[in-house]
């Protein structure tokens, strides 16, 4: 089945800037020294090589990109390569993973930076509160995050400009003679300063990372492939074209001896030539670099476990879109994830695993070209990686460099994070399903269909529904209830009034228990004296724990105070299981059935009801949304997708007597009715809205206005979860709903 797609909402400037700011980090403002204490002057060379590398990378990113413009990076290249295994899973899980440290890396060192301004300032609530800020940026919409790339790089683009212009042009800044003072290559012998240089190069390399992001949110981009590539080599330009010059000014403003070791090299030399505001500018470059490297980072690990997701490959859940076509799901994982490793403090612990993990996603990725391009040498590539296969055997030339002269920590931690993800992809099935079975042992069973009768002739109508229901699960029993309200009257004439009427209603519904009976379903009857009829059938239900579903008939028009004094009101705020309410107009057949579809738990119910009703009466069900203000044929194609998404993620499939239909309206409610005078249906199978809990509404609404109209029987289920789940939901919902305008959100 085909999946929704992410929005193409970003354009060029906006992923110039996330490939651009994303790669610029805060490693350039420490690593310059380093570099300069390993090979003195020829820090610039190992910069100028260490881009060359780069460049090959990003030139097969191109071409990937361009070919499957899809989110995921590395993961769909290599799953387009060698298919989805464990290899797809160790490449998707590092690139996931290592992005989700970084930015938990860079928040923190963010935090650290700010405290140069603000020295009480918490380092780690700041952190927290940082990496949940571009968290909300992310759920709400993408434009969101590279609009703030935008403004956050312009800065930082900025201030390295006046670093490196005034660095040239200004008293007191870079010279020749200062740059070449004692020789460009420092080292004795050809092979002790090529390896020097190759030491240099693996150290500066990480900082040329980032620009990748562009590929893993290609599914975002608009017009992928003219927009992709042009992003791709404007950000490693760019970002090349920065380091190399900075390095430049320099170790030729001061000698590269005064600056060696240093991790504050660039701020040691600003104050040459901006002796006044070098410094605070420089230390705002830093802590914005900081900023958009979480940006970009979270990204990238949101868009990694968003296609490990919808692949199968991780947690279904975390492929599922909002009303914004944005993975909430996922943002809120990999967030809480960063937010866990920036508060206990793993941060160091686990920069290992990214520098390591992104090697290993790089080396696979340029692999995976050479592989597709033997593989589909004639398949649509706008884009075509030029020198092939130079470019790709440099790229991994370039990894093995750098493994080789990385340190042996990065390597250990990634080598034990491989084997932790191994373990994990054999073992996460099985355990799965052991421990569902295991629950399921162990759990009660809820096998009985309360039906409370207050008037007999509704009985028929509501037994004949819970046959239905009954006949789709195993082992189901029904029990039709009939309560005796005790409230005035003594203990003994309760007792004999709910004799006499248990006489006369054992009469009335024999002929529905044979009916029933035939069918091979447990049926029987009971009475209970309580205060009142809603407490009987709560006291009923407390009692007996198996309560799959409560079926109630409808209460007819009511309002003020006799609507929240209503047996079926009450129950429906208090009972702690699904009910389902119906509103007979002659359901002794039916052949097709309606349910309108919103994504909440109360419609998914009614989907599930539906389709048992369905599966025993060979009806057809028409699983229906409605669009308030929607043109866009995307956008109705997304809304469609979704509408099957749910029915999948409810029944496992999407079964063959179950259509899907979109239409627009004005309104929901008026939609809904207009789909049932399109054809004749006899049930309409809803789910209650949000002002189910409200005093003033039966079930809501919409529910309560399509129920006085439409001409066939409703059934409104209302589906049990906990208050305070209940409640966040609610609450997300209502702030969505807040944030944008409502195009087509039902509510339901």
């Amino acid at each position: 089945m085909s999946k929704r797609k992410l929005k193409r909402k970003l354009n060029l400037l906006q992923l110039v800037m996330l490939g651009t700011a994303g790669t610029i980090a805060a490693e350039i403002f420490v690593l310059t020294g380093h570099a300069a204490a390993l090979v003195g002057p020829a820090a610039v060379l190992a910069m100028i090589i260490a881009g060359l590398f780069s460049y090959s990378i990003a030139l097969n990113y191109c071409e990937l990109a361009t070919m499957y413009p899809v989110t995921g990076g590395g993961v769909t290249y290599v799953r387009e390569a060698w298919g989805s295994n464990l290899l797809t899973f160790l490449v998707g899980s590092l690139d996931c993973l290592s992005s989700t440290f970084y930015a938990a890396l860079s928040a923190v060192g963010f935090a650290y930076s700010l405290k140069v301004f603000i020295p009480a300032l918490p380092v780690v609530p700041t952190a927290l509160v940082t990496i949940m800020v571009f968290i909300l940026l992310n759920i709400l919409d993408v434009s969101n995050v590279g609009n703030v790339q935008i403004v956050l790089g312009s800065i930082l683009l900025l201030c390295l400009g006046v670093f490196i212009v005034g660095g040239f042009v200004l008293p007191g800044g870079f010279k020749w003679s200062t740059f070449t003072e004692g020789g460009f290559f420092i080292h004795r012998g050809f092979g002790t300063n090529t390896a020097k240089i190759l030491n240099t190069i693996a150290l500066v390399y990480c900082s040329y990372i980032g620009y990748e992001v562009i590929a893993h949110d290609a599914e975002e981009a608009e017009n992928p492939s003219r927009n992709l590539p042009i992003a791709i080599l404007v950000s490693i330009t760019l970002c090349a074209a920065v380091y190399v010059l900075t390095t430049l000014v320099t170790l030729g403003t001061v000698s590269w001896r005064q600056v060696a070791g240093s991790e504050t090299a660039l701020t040691d030399v600003v104050v040459h030539f901006l002796p006044r505001w070098g410094v605070p500018m420089m230390v705002v470059a830093g802590i914005i670099a900081t900023l958009t490297s979480v940006n970009a980072a979270l990204l990238s690990g949101i868009r990694e476990a968003f296609t490990l997701a919808r692949t199968g490959l991780w947690p279904r859940f975390m492929s599922r879109l909002s009303r914004f076509r944005t993975p909430h799901l996922a943002c809120w994982v990999i967030g809480g994830i960063s937010c866990l490793v920036a508060a206990v403090g793993l941060v160091d612990f686990l920069s290992y695993v990214s520098s390591s993990g992104f090697l290993f996603v790089l080396f696979w990725s340029n692999l995976a070209m050479v592989r597709l391009r033997k593989l589909y040498p004639n398949a649509v590539r706008p884009f075509r990686a030029p020198l092939f296969p130079l470019t790709p055997l440099v790229a991994i030339l370039a990894c093995f460099v750098v493994i080789s002269f990385a340190s042996l920590q990065s390597i250990l931690f990634g080598v034990g994070v491989l084997a932790a993800c191994t373990v994990y992809y054999y073992t996460y099935r099985p355990v799965t399903r052991l421990f569902a079975k295991r629950t399921k042992a162990l759990g009660v069973a809820k096998d009985c269909l309360l039906v409370p009768v207050a008037n007999p002739r509704t009985a028929e109508s509501l037994v004949h529904l819970a046959s239905m229901v009954a006949q789709a699960s195993e082992d189901t029993s029904i029990c039709v209830l009939t309560i005796v309200p005790s409230s005035r009257l003594s203990k003994g004439i309760a007792a004999r009034l709910a004799e006499r009427l248990g006489t006369r209603q054992r009469a009335l519904l024999s002929h529905l228990a044979a009916e029933v009976q035939r069918k091979n379903i447990p049926f029987y009857t009971k009475f209970r004296t309580a205060p009142s009829v809603a407490e009987g059938i709560l006291e009923e239900v407390r009692a007996r724990g198996a309560v799959k579903l409560i079926i109630m008939g409808w209460p007819g028009p009511l309002n003020g105070r006799s609507l929240a004094e209503n047996p079926v009101k009450v129950v429906l705020q208090r009972a702690p299981m699904n009910v389902a309410v119906l509103l007979d107009r002659g359901l002794s057949t039916v052949r097709n059935i309606l349910v309108p579809v919103g994504g909440g738990p109360h419609s998914r119910l009614a989907v599930r009801v539906a389709f048992e009703v369905a599966e025993q009466e060979r009806a057809e069900v028409t699983a229906f949304r409605c669009l308030c203000g929607v043109s866009e044929i995307e956008e109705m194609e997304d809304q469609l997708l979704l509408l099957r998404e749910i029915i999948e993620d409810e029944l496992g499939d999407v079964p063959p007597h179950i259509a899907t239909r979109i239409a627009c309206a004005d309104s929901v409610p008026k939609g809904i009715l207009t789909e049932t005078t399109r054809r004749p249906y006899d049930l309409v199978v809803m789910g209650a809205s949000e002002e189910w809990a409200l005093k003033t509404r039966l079930f809501g609404s919409i529910d309560d206005w399509i129920v006085e109209r439409v001409q066939c029987s409703v059934l409104l289920v209302r589906a049990h979860e906990p208050a305070p789940i209940s409640w966040i939901r609610r609450q997300t919902k209502r702030i969505e709903r807040d944030s944008g305008e409502q195009i087509y959100q039902p509510t339901h």
